[in-house]
């Protein structure tokens, strides 16, 4: 195995043990899990959010997208709008309940990753793999690569 493919690899596994873990944490004490949080927090950051916004930020298919908004709205955390734009889309809003669902979330979350990380990386090391994994994701992001749509 290549250092490459090593590192890869450990970039998959430390990543899938963070998210499992902060989702576990999440849910207990907050009732949201951390792709709910992920789409909740993507529906607060772009103003007039689309269903399509959403699968062009996180690379995953317009069905799993539109059935995970099925589910917030059901919850109360966010509502669709006519999109006055394009009769055939619609607007995602969050709801005063998905905002505080957010707002309470988003401190324990930031609490799970600082203990997380604590002590197995120096803030060097982080902010170095930080700018390193930012620019990777721009350039993928860029080149459509992984994407679920093509890029336009």
């Amino acid at each position: 195995m290549t250092g490459i493919t090593a590192m890869f690899l450990d970039l998959v596994r430390a990543e899938t043990r963070l998210y499992t873990g902060i989702d576990a944490r999440l849910r207990a004490e907050h009732g949201v899990s951390l792709g709910q949080f992920e789409i909740l927090s993507i529906i607060e950051r772009i103003d007039g959010c689309r269903v399509v916004d959403v699968v062009d930020d996180l690379a995953i298919t317009i069905g799993a997208v539109s059935k995970a908004v099925d589910r917030l709205e059901a919850g109360g955390w966010c509502r669709r709008r006519a999109n006055p734009d394009d009769g055939r889309s619609s607007l995602l809003e969050l709801t005063p309940q998905g905002s505080a669902a957010l707002a309470a979330a988003r401190p324990t979350l930031e609490a799970e990753l600082a203990a997380r990380l604590s002590g197995a990386v120096t803030p060097a090391e982080l902010a170095h793999v930080a700018a390193g994994l930012a620019a990777l994701r721009v350039r993928l992001e860029a080149e459509g690569y992984g994407s679920r749509r093509p890029v336009t």
